[in-house]
């Protein structure tokens, strides 16, 4: 058994870990846990989420933290998109920026581990850069609707699965987690 088979990753949304597992490989176990999430910067938000997690389960997990930052709006909704999403939706998020000329944005997923509990917590973050859009695609998951990557004509919503999990920033943060779970699977195991 490799030591990264026994990370747990905490997540209750299907579409999240159909799509980890699509660019990872079946490498994790999963959990629904419901965590409360802390206001603050989306390291701080992940770190967080990873120690709570680490406590509950007792052993070695792996949480993820989305964000969505609107450059006409400081960043904002930021590590709040999950907020947003629930109370307005993608024609809402949209609709906040009715009046500003920049529509610049920026996906971020943050991947954070953490080997148990007390343990410290490593951060694995992608970014892409895109613009906020009028919703396109099928709305299954989340505000890919109104995100186009910089580079391509279609939104996260519109583009073949295969496509956009070679592209995302989830697939970025993912690239830089697979690393490190390979290193955590070819070192020795403890005693």
């Amino acid at each position: 058994m490799t030591n990264s088979s026994k990370i747990t990753f905490v997540t209750g949304n299907k579409n999240k870990l159909r799509e980890v597992n699509e660019i990872l490989g079946a490498r994790l176990t999963n959990q629904a846990l419901d965590l409360d999430e802390l206001q603050g910067s989306i390291d701080e938000v992940s770190m967080h989420k990873a120690k709570t997690a680490a406590e509950i389960i007792g052993g070695p997990v792996l949480v993820e933290d989305t964000a969505l930052e609107f450059e006409a709006l400081g960043g904002m909704p930021g590590p709040y998109i999950k907020w947003f999403m629930e109370k307005i939706g993608c024609q809402g998020l949209y609709d906040m920026l009715y009046k500003f000329e920049n529509k610049n944005a920026r996906a971020v997923c943050t991947f954070a581990y953490c080997a148990g509990p007390g343990q410290p917590v490593q951060l694995f973050q992608g970014t892409n850069e895109g613009t906020i859009v009028e919703p396109r695609g099928e709305g299954i998951f989340g505000w890919n609707p109104i995100f186009q990557p910089n580079g391509f004509t279609q939104t996260y919503a519109e583009m073949d699965g295969a496509v956009k999990n070679s592209i995302s920033h989830r697939s970025r943060a993912l690239a830089k987690l697979a690393a490190f779970l390979d290193d955590l699977d070819s070192s020795p195991s403890p005693q």
